[in-house]
């Protein structure tokens, strides 16, 4: 629980930065370049931080096991253990349900990475087989509207 706490911690702080304030052209943008850049660091830097305090146990079946990057955007990966259901049955019964709470969590608590072009994914695998079950990419245009 502490690890959790601490990753969040580390997110909020990171994500609260003001994303290339020096760097503002008098247009008030920010040139592309620039901010690509410097969001590849906070991803490089978040991506560091959160990976030395896992795994973390979310729940009885749920464990946080991995977070690297696709280039600007973050990977999240949570083992399952799916008991004895299997991952087609995991898949039908559990993935539009996962897809509402994630995409719903990360709009709420990752705008600041959204909003600077820096996308979520959450990668959902068998805990035992280690075969995976579902994907959600998450990008600013999927929390338009969402509450």
């Amino acid at each position: 629980m502490k690890k959790s706490i601490l990753a969040l911690i580390m997110i909020t702080t990171i994500s609260s930065l003001s994303f290339g304030e020096d760097i503002k052209s008098k247009t008030g943008e920010f040139p592309k370049k620039e901010m690509k850049s410097q969001n590849k660091e906070i991803v490089r830097m978040v991506v560091e931080e959160i990976s030395s305090t896992l795994p973390q146990v979310v729940d009885k079946y749920t464990t946080f096991t991995n977070i690297t990057n696709e280039g600007l955007t973050l990977v999240y990966t949570y083992e399952i253990n799916t008991g004895v259901k299997s991952d087609k049955a995991v898949i039908k019964d559990s993935k539009e349900r996962m897809q509402r709470i994630v995409k719903k969590g990360v709009c709420q608590t990752s705008n600041r990475f959204l909003d600077s072009q820096i996308n979520i994914s959450y990668a959902y695998i068998n805990a035992i087989t280690k075969a995976p079950l579902y994907r959600f990419d998450i990008t600013q245009k999927d929390c338009i509207g969402v509450e």
